[in-house]
C-alpha cells in the first residue's frame, strides 16, 4: 500500500522547477514529506509528455504508474477537492505503455546504496548456466564438480 503517492502534492502537476511554491498549496508552507527535489523535477519533466499524450494530469499518470506495479495493491489518496478525487480515481482506468512505465522507472530510480550496489559485482556469476532450482534450493552442478 502506497502512502502519499503524490508526495504531498509535489507530483500533482502544480509544482515545477519554476513554480516551487504555488500559493494554493499546503506544501508551500510546510514542505512534507521531504524528498529529493532535483529527482522530483526530473520525474515531472519525464511525466509531462506522457500526461500530454494521455490528455490528463501528472497526478493521474503518477497514480496509474504506481497501480501498474504488481507489488502495489492500493494507494492512499489525499484529495482536498472533488475534482482532484475524481482525477485521482480515474488513474485506475489509465493503462500506461511498457515504454512509458520504463521511462518513469528509470528517471525515478533511487541510487543504490551500500551494500546493494555491490551485489551485481559479487554475485553476478555465482549461479551461472549450470544452476537449476530444486524446490526452494538451487543446485549448481558446476560447483559440485
Amino acid at each position: 500500500m502506497v502512502w502519499s503517492p503524490l508526495a504531498g502534492g509535489l507530483l500533482s502537476g502544480k509544482f515545477s522547477r519554476t513554480n516551487q511554491k504555488p500559493e494554493d498549496s499546503r506544501r508551500s508552507e510546510f514542505d512534507f514529506p521531504v524528498v529529493d527535489k532535483e529527482r522530483t523535477w526530473k520525474i515531472l519533466d519525464a511525466m509531462a509528455p506522457i500526461a500530454k499524450t494521455h490528455d490528463c494530469s501528472p497526478a493521474r499518470i503518477s497514480l496509474a504508474w504506481l497501480l501498474a506495479k504488481p507489488v502495489v495493491t492500493s494507494v492512499i489518496l489525499g484529495a482536498k477537492r472533488l475534482d482532484q478525487l475524481q482525477d485521482n480515481l480515474a488513474a485506475e482506468e489509465l493503462n500506461l505503455s511498457a515504454d512509458e512505465i520504463k521511462i518513469l522507472d528509470e528517471v525515478s530510480a533511487l541510487p543504490p546504496e551500500y551494500p546493494g550496489w555491490m551485489l551485481p559485482f559479487q554475485s553476478g556469476d555465482r549461479l551461472g548456466d549450470a544452476a537449476r532450482p530444486i524446490g526452494k534450493y538451487i543446485l549448481n552442478s558446476s560447483a559440485n564438480s
